[in-house]
């Protein structure tokens, strides 16, 4: 795909946590997602592939990474590209924090803030997911949050900070 001054950067987290056959695990289907979103656009990079802990309801693990793809596509329009993704890698969105086979969510995009009905980027939750920044820290570092300034790498070192333990008096 060629440089335009249409063109927009996004910043992608991917996961899954239930496989689609004994070929498509977990890690296979984040793959076969980076892939398939890159023949929509330009690839810039591709983190590894992260293992972790399940939230929510699920008791699967899941496979994490994130992606910073070059599109002409407006944020409304990347996520429509997406959410038809996802249906092809065998999503079906039934239950929330439910297994699911791929979830792709736009985090960031080169045009700071994008607040419609169905998308509001920053994505709301990411900068509180270890699971989205670790994956995102490898790609993004230096990417700035469009409303706290901060960069990726300095809300994941804020995530990690240990936390003081409560204990009892007595």
């Amino acid at each position: 795909m060629a440089k335009t001054s249409s063109a927009h950067l996004y910043a992608l987290a991917l996961g899954s946590n239930r496989s689609i056959s004994s070929r498509m695990t977990p890690a296979r289907l984040v793959k076969a997602a980076t892939a398939l979103i890159g023949q929509s656009g330009h690839v810039h990079a591709i983190s590894p592939i992260i293992p972790t802990p399940p939230i929510g309801p699920s008791q699967r693990h899941y496979a994490n990474g994130a992606m910073l793809v070059e599109s002409d596509l407006t944020p409304d329009a990347m996520l429509a590209h997406i959410h038809r993704l996802e249906r092809e890698l065998g999503r079906r969105r039934f239950r929330r924090w439910g297994a699911r086979s791929i979830d792709i969510d736009i985090i960031l995009w080169s045009g700071g803030r994008w607040d419609s009905r169905s998308l509001h980027i920053p994505h709301i939750a990411f900068h509180a997911r270890d699971f989205v920044l670790r994956p995102l820290k490898a790609v993004a570092a230096d990417w700035r949050h469009p409303v706290s300034g901060l960069r990726v790498r300095h809300l994941y070192a804020r995530l990690q900070k240990a936390r003081p333990i409560m204990r009892s008096g007595g």
